[in-house]
């Protein structure tokens, strides 16, 4: 009777733990996070920056519908994108100690403000706060031919370092990062 009872207590267990955790995962997510740096070679292990940022897609929306011109923007999707310096260096004119900071920019006609803010694991622009701002920079703001359906940063090697460029439609950014 003890075997029959103890066999029984097993395969309702069985059950319940294998429902307890079956997981609905429910989608995708439609802004997937992503990550970018400098330099960009997997093959290189010493990183000056890194860049992570949630991709939004235009979807036959306009940029300037999504990141309004004058308005804060979180540099992307979801929660505001981060920016880690792993070393000290100077964007634009401004002197950044090594860590990690919050990306904003304030979208402009022909350059854009990008700025770099010491409050972190910020849901958008919400709670942006000025004073917590780090630095800010003017940065070029050009078109090109291609477009692109989702808010894409890459890194381009220039003389002492790189610019970080963000696209998104035919929009592009370029912000000077010398180290």
């Amino acid at each position: 009777m003890k075997k029959v009872f103890t066999i029984a207590f097993m395969a309702l267990t069985m059950v319940f733990t294998t429902e307890a955790t079956a997981q609905d995962f429910g989608g995708l997510d439609k802004s997937p996070m992503d990550a970018a740096s400098f330099p960009s070679s997997y093959k290189v292990a010493d990183k000056a920056v890194r860049v992570t940022y949630g991709r939004p897609q235009l979807k036959g929306r306009a940029v300037a519908d999504l990141a309004k011109a004058g308005e804060v923007w979180r540099t992307g999707a979801n929660e505001a994108s981060e920016i880690t310096f792993y070393k000290d260096v100077k964007v634009g004119d401004s002197a950044v100690k090594a860590g990690t900071y919050s990306l904003f920019t304030i979208p402009g006609d022909g350059e854009w403000t990008v700025i770099l803010n010491s409050k972190l694991n910020q849901w958008g622009a919400y709670s942006y706060d000025e004073a917590a701002d780090v630095a800010r920079v003017m940065a070029k703001a050009t078109t090109d031919g291609k477009s692109l359906e989702e808010f894409s940063v890459a890194f381009k090697e220039v003389d002492g370092g790189a610019h970080m460029v963000m696209g998104w439609g035919t929009t592009r950014v370029a912000v000077p990062i010398m180290m």
